[in-house]
């Protein structure tokens, strides 16, 4: 079995130690930064993704695949950033004022960054000009909101005429999520995509940055 099928396995079953062993003994091997993280560490987080839209597994174990993932990421940054590599584009995300939720908004970063995207996390209780602001400072093309309460679902819209306000929402698409929202209230307030979980999520994110 070659290395990077090894570094795919290991992340999938969660085993943060073992993939930091085998990225540095693919490094050693000669093998380049990018291929590994292209062809053995998001494979592996494809694979995760996948199983757990499929209800194979469920939270608790994305979350311990997502730290193999970023343990592995984090041996081979400062080598991606000497090589120039390109990342797959830039997101800000945050849960929206009003709103303490963040296990949903963590997956869906775990998963942006699974799939090669830089993310800039807000946090919680986040105000609409912050999203907006925070895209511009970042160049970031894409900005995701969570929203777990029926009550903060509202700030969401405010994110979108923020977005109008400042002149930028013909260069941002606007995401949103959430445990209440559904596709029509994504398409009432004038947002570019709903997703129902924090796979799909990845997967649009990346169709919508290389759009």
């Amino acid at each position: 079995m070659s290395t990077l099928t090894e570094i795919g396995e290991a992340l999938e079953r969660g085993k943060r130690k073992q993939v930091v062993q085998l990225v540095q003994q693919a490094l050693d091997e000669g093998l380049a930064p990018q291929q590994i993280l292209t062809e053995g560490l998001l494979p592996g987080m494809d694979r995760v993704g996948l199983k757990f839209r499929n209800n194979e597994i469920f939270v608790p174990e994305v979350l311990v695949a997502a730290r193999a993932m970023s343990a592995g990421t984090e041996v081979l940054k400062p080598l991606l950033a000497e090589a120039g590599s390109t990342s797959a584009g830039k997101a800000v995300l945050g849960t929206v004022k009003g709103d303490l939720h963040d296990i949903g908004k963590n997956l869906v970063k775990m998963m942006l960054e699974g799939k090669g995207i830089e993310v800039v996390d807000l946090g919680v209780d986040v105000a609409p000009e912050t999203f907006v602001q925070a895209a511009v400072d970042n160049d970031a093309k894409l900005i995701c909101c969570s929203a777990l309460l029926t009550t903060t679902m509202p700030v969401i819209g405010d994110v979108v005429k923020a977005a109008e306000a400042a002149g930028i929402r013909d260069k941002v698409k606007i995401m949103v999520g959430g445990a209440p929202l559904t596709q029509e209230f994504c398409d009432s307030i004038g947002a570019d995509c709903y997703t129902p979980d924090a796979a799909s999520a990845a997967i649009r994110a990346v169709e919508l940055l290389s759009a």
